[in-house]
């Protein structure tokens, strides 16, 4: 299994936070890496809530990926599932009330762990497991940023 991990700051309270992340409807508007975004399921955002969204790829081009929630502690936790080719992936959000600045805001920490599930997974992890991880770091970083210029600030990300 791979992880990475990555920690920003949100210049906004929490309960602010959780809304720019768990906004279906405008998540498209707000991540420079997801295109249109496809309700799966019907009701309010929570556990069993699934998308379809394009997602841009670090080289051009799309992919299409799913995602689940499986847990959903608002305004704190946020755990997605999503199968990949070759690979499972579980992406966690952590989000901690901070003061920077003097002012109250949020840290968000973002893990992604990757799990191979076919031969041909595992091959390509040991191939190019560093180069994968570099770029998932940078998909996860663009994220954070964004969800930074959603709130109103450019945000300071840093790797975990």
């Amino acid at each position: 299994m791979s992880t990475v991990a990555v920690t920003g700051f949100i210049e906004a309270h929490t309960g602010d936070a959780w809304r720019l992340l768990t906004d279906l409807p405008a998540r498209a508007a707000r991540l420079t890496t997801a295109g249109p975004v496809e309700l799966l399921t019907p009701g309010p955002f929570g556990p069993g809530t699934a998308w379809r969204e394009q997602r841009a790829q670090p080289g051009g081009g799309t992919l299409t990926e799913e995602f689940l929630v499986v847990e959903a502690v608002a305004p704190r936790r946020l755990v997605l599932c999503s199968s990949g080719a070759g690979a499972d992936y579980r992406i966690t959000w952590i989000l901690r009330p901070v003061r920077r600045r003097g002012r109250g805001c949020t840290a968000v920490t973002v893990t992604q762990e990757a799990a191979p599930t076919a031969p041909y997974g595992r091959v390509v992890a040991l191939l190019l497991g560093g180069l994968a991880a570099r770029a998932v770091e940078v998909a996860l970083r663009r994220d954070l940023a964004d969800l930074a210029v959603a709130a109103g600030t450019i945000g300071s990300v840093e790797a975990a």
